[in-house]
């Protein structure tokens, strides 16, 4: 369980009214720019017990980056996600659920878990 701190109340909040997945970086020029006193590595600290607490969704991206986001969506789910300006959809996971689960069936494995995220340029970025 992550502990509640003044700090993490800023980050969280910083991440709500962020539309697009952010990295620790450009949270912690927002923070700055808001003027907010809470240190990079205090940040990166944060983002990460609250990705390993449910808290936030936290991504990687072909570069190796990691970028977080707070979903609106609570339950598994997957995301479309532009790799120019990161703006992000949540996908339906449904389709991607029926073929994981028809993979493990057919190799007769269980409890399997997966990751699926969509990297691409929304429609702004591409033209």
């Amino acid at each position: 369980m992550t502990r509640s701190t003044k700090q993490r109340a800023e980050i969280l909040r910083a991440l709500e009214d962020a539309d697009n997945f952010t990295t620790a970086q450009e949270l912690h020029e927002s923070l700055r720019a808001s003027g907010s006193s809470v240190g990079l590595t205090t940040v990166y600290r944060n983002l990460q017990a609250l990705a390993a607490g449910g808290s936030i969704d936290s991504l990687v991206t072909s570069r190796g980056e990691a970028i977080y986001r707070k979903c609106t969506t609570s339950g598994h789910h997957h995301h479309l996600v532009c790799t120019r300006c990161k703006r992000s959809v949540e996908i339906e996971a449904g389709p991607i659920e029926e073929w994981v689960d028809s993979v493990a069936r057919r190799h007769r494995f269980s409890d399997v878990s997966h990751v699926a995220e969509l990297f691409g340029l929304c429609d702004t970025c591409a033209s």
